[in-house]
């Protein structure tokens, strides 16, 4: 998408990013625009980012958390807090991409004052990986307040209470700054499983143990599952519709990020997560600003057709002032989407993940 031209010279980098409000804590998809020296933020109507920034982030002296663990269910949050103590909450659409916008942010702070500490994670000083007290870990990840939370997750129709996924305890062990990088991490946690201090759940992860090599027994993965070895519980198979929802989600992640939909019925453009999976093929949507970690819609993409839109004029069936970058996908049962990349590139991209699958 289009920057404008007092914008277009000095971006480092730009994307939707969900922001949670200061006076009213909901979550708000914005357009954020990095430059050397700010952050700026758009609010996007009916298919198009506004003229004016609805605000902006100096960056001197600020310092930036990542992972940031304050909120349960959206490990992609990066924080920003300024000088004068005030914080802002962004949530990236992977993992990568939030390890993307904060380095950056990173970069940029240190440039405008190199002599200042800002890094990703804790102010804690890092452990030596030889002489880590395996115990002491555990006892860390079991803290009430401080440790790794338990939540319950399911796989393959099976679900596992008390649990964490491989990602999270990664992000967790970066975050307390008891590894300096996230292979540093993965390592610390295949020693723990080696150790049986932690044990896996499911598929996936028991899957990964087979590997020879410690350092990729553990998976640094949002989909494997994991627990504290005699804390291992597991239920019998969900109720058939859930099921079926479990399965549907268990197909292996492809490809994710923002892009924009138009409604079926109302016709107005909203930013969406959209997660393409394979095995069993899906795409499926949810919406950033809400809480609960379910898809607000999807559908199988096999047999599915995905097309390029023209970006001269507005499409048949397009509503609004869009700026380009349109894609339309008609599923098997003749359901016709309208989706707007976040450039030319990022479209070709989806393009080419669908119709690989479809």
């Amino acid at each position: 998408m289009d920057v404008s031209q007092e914008q277009s010279s000095g971006v480092i980098k730009e994307g939707f990013l969900v922001k949670r409000g200061h006076i009213v804590t909901n979550w708000k998809t914005r357009w954020f625009v990095l430059q050397p020296d700010k952050l700026l933020y758009y609010k996007y109507e009916s298919g198009k980012k506004e003229a004016r920034p609805r605000g902006k982030i100096p960056l001197t002296g600020c310092k930036v958390t990542c992972p940031c663990l304050e909120y349960e269910n959206r490990p992609m949050v990066i924080k920003l807090q300024t000088p004068s103590s005030v914080e802002y909450f962004l949530e990236a659409s992977s993992r990568e991409d939030r390890d993307m916008w904060a380095s950056h942010i990173i970069d940029a702070i240190h440039t405008l004052s190199p002599g200042e500490s800002c890094n990703m994670g804790s102010d804690n000083a890092p452990l030596d990986l030889n002489n880590v007290n395996l115990s002491q870990v555990i006892d860390s990840m079991r803290d009430i307040r401080t440790g790794i939370r338990l939540v319950n997750h399911s796989e393959q129709g099976n679900s596992f209470k008390k649990c964490f996924t491989g990602s999270a305890l990664i992000d967790w062990l970066v975050s307390k700054n008891l590894v300096l990088t996230r292979f540093e991490a993965v390592t610390l946690a295949s020693t723990l499983l080696d150790e049986s201090l932690v044990k896996p759940l499911g598929v996936k992860s028991s899957e990964a143990i087979r590997n020879g090599d410690l350092a990729e027994q553990f998976l640094d993965d949002s989909t494997a599952l994991y627990t504290f070895s005699e804390m291992y519980k597991r239920r019998g198979s969900v109720k058939n519709e859930i099921a079926l929802s479990a399965v549907e989600l268990s197909g292996k992640v492809v490809k994710q990020g923002y892009l924009l939909k138009q409604g079926h019925k109302r016709k107005n453009w909203k930013v969406r997560l959209f997660v393409l999976r394979a095995e069993p093929d899906y795409l499926h949507y949810y919406d950033p600003s809400k809480e609960e970690n379910r898809p607000a819609g999807g559908f199988p993409i096999r047999g599915c057709l995905v097309s390029a839109l023209e970006d001269n004029g507005v499409p048949t069936g397009v509503k609004g002032n869009v700026q380009g970058n349109l894609f339309k996908i008609i599923t098997q049962n003749d359901v016709h989407y309208f989706i707007q990349a976040t450039s030319k590139g990022d479209r070709q991209e989806w393009i080419a993940a669908i119709k690989q699958l479809a």
